[in-house]
């Protein structure tokens, strides 16, 4: 499922966090969008931003990629 990510490919790239979330945790204004899901994906900035919410891990990191970041998963 995971590709080896070689840091040196990206090495200016900024990095980013993925990491996962808690439907439960997300503001009922979020949770009203979610047809159900139990949990999501973030990506964070390196100072905590949120800057994005996606349904999947893969999907977390083909996001940041496209955005020439270079994504982390973090727990």
């Amino acid at each position: 499922m995971d590709q080896k990510f070689e840091f040196e490919d990206r090495a200016d790239a900024p990095i980013v966090y993925i990491r996962e979330v808690l439907a439960a945790d997300l503001p009922p204004e979020v949770q009203a969008h979610l047809q159900g899901l139990k949990s999501l994906y973030a990506v964070h900035d390196v100072e905590g931003h949120r800057l994005a919410l996606v349904r999947d891990r893969k999907l977390a990191f083909v996001l940041a990629r496209q955005n020439d970041l270079a994504p982390v998963s973090v727990n």
